[in-house]
């Protein structure tokens, strides 16, 4: 089987189809990348093809603030740009990440099945939960019923919204404007991170997190039997206060008490000029921060959340933009983290040492949440089908 994997370059979107690509390769499959240029090196080291992917630009004319011209309007474009791409690739398959909609688009105007990669949990709309994004529990009861009634009739214009950007950006390129959608959805999370939906989708496969570490650099960790706190701050900001400094504020061995700590900062954001004899910081793979961390403090992006959870790890999540709210306020109400919001030292003093000090429980429900990973259904496997090469 042959699978042109499409994603954009942010490393949220791009990471997972990377590790999609490797799986592919290692099962006997060839896959060809279509992605930024910054990864082009990355495909070459793990022996699967790579091509740029065009038609990212914003082009003149082109409204960034409207997020359904930014998301169709430029998915159309991006189609007409691959097109080529893609009949030379040949592929019995085209896999395209859940915002780079224009792999989806293109696969179906060649006639090729496709395949929808969410590198996060379903963000799908459901008549059975609040809003995505919200951070709320699904409502309980007649009056938390209407609640989420209430909300989601709140979001119904944005949704509006968006389904006309579809159907104009499908009309733009000759599709029909309600098309069927992907064969089927690999669905990139952890069901720990799922929340039980009444109208779950038959072609949505929960596959597992789909992690891959971008570099080669190995830390040395922090010498010393306390507990190690990885914190690994996320891509996007958190406030106003960098992640790494505050932590190496926050878990100084006077503020930390009765629980005092080593802590390593894997980053690729700036590194902090002074660090003290306790800690280590730099661009790092987290493999063997992972397996020996008591505790992950993160932004809540799903890919570092992700990889905390396989390893069994408690979390104290410091949520950003995007979808880290929602997340971690999953991660809170399942048990395993500590979420911190806004972003100051003594709160997360504060959520470290509360952790350590009922660290049984919290451990016990990370190991939960790990042990989930059991259930997830095999990515390629769902592909080959999709394929109809199984």
């Amino acid at each position: 089987m042959r699978v042109a994997v499409v994603a954009g370059p942010e490393a949220g979107h791009a990471i997972p189809a990377i590790e999609l690509c490797r799986r592919l390769v290692a099962a006997g499959d060839s896959a060809v990348l279509l992605s930024g240029t910054r990864w082009a090196d990355a495909a070459a080291t793990e022996g699967f093809e790579f091509i740029e992917l065009k038609g990212l630009a914003p082009r003149p004319g082109d409204d960034d603030a409207d997020e359904g011209a930014k998301l169709h309007g430029r998915a159309a474009h991006v189609s007409t740009e691959i097109l080529a791409d893609l009949r030379a690739i040949a592929p019995d398959l085209v896999v395209s990440d859940t915002i780079t909609v224009g792999g989806g688009l293109a696969a179906e105007r060649l006639g090729i099945p496709w395949v929808e990669l969410v590198p996060h949990p379903l963000y799908l709309p459901s008549k059975g939960l609040p809003p995505l994004g919200s951070g709320l529990a699904p409502g309980v009861g007649v009056r938390g019923r209407i609640r989420d009634v209430v909300l989601r009739a709140m979001t119904d214009a944005s949704m509006r919204r968006g389904a006309k950007a579809q159907r104009a950006a499908r009309l733009s390129v000759g599709l029909p404007a309600a098309g069927r959608g992907p064969v089927a959805r690999l669905i990139a999370t952890l069901p720990a991170l799922e929340v039980p939906r009444p109208d779950w989708p038959d072609n949505a496969y929960v596959v597992g997190p789909l992690v891959w570490d971008p570099t080669t650099e190995e830390m040395d960790l922090p010498p010393g039997s306390e507990p190690l706190i990885l914190v690994a701050p996320s891509t996007a900001t958190n406030d106003d206060k960098p992640l790494a400094e505050a932590a190496l504020g926050a878990l100084a061995p006077e503020l930390m008490g009765e629980h005092p700590v080593r802590v390593a900062i894997t980053t690729f954001g700036p590194i902090p000029s002074a660090v003290p004899e306790w800690a280590r910081a730099g661009r790092s793979r987290q493999e063997q921060a992972l397996k020996e961390a008591a505790v992950v403090v993160c932004g809540a992006g799903h890919g570092m959340l992700a990889k905390a959870l396989l390893a069994g790890a408690p979390v104290v999540a410091v949520p950003g933009g995007g979808d880290q709210w929602e997340l971690a306020r999953r991660a809170e109400r399942a048990g395993y983290a500590v979420l911190v919001k806004p972003l100051t030292e003594e709160a997360l003093t504060a959520a470290v040492r509360t952790i350590l000090a009922d660290y049984e429980r919290y451990s016990a429900a990370a190991v939960r949440a790990q042990r989930g990973a059991d259930a997830v259904v095999d990515a390629v496997a769902v592909c080959r089908r999709a394929a109809g090469v199984a």
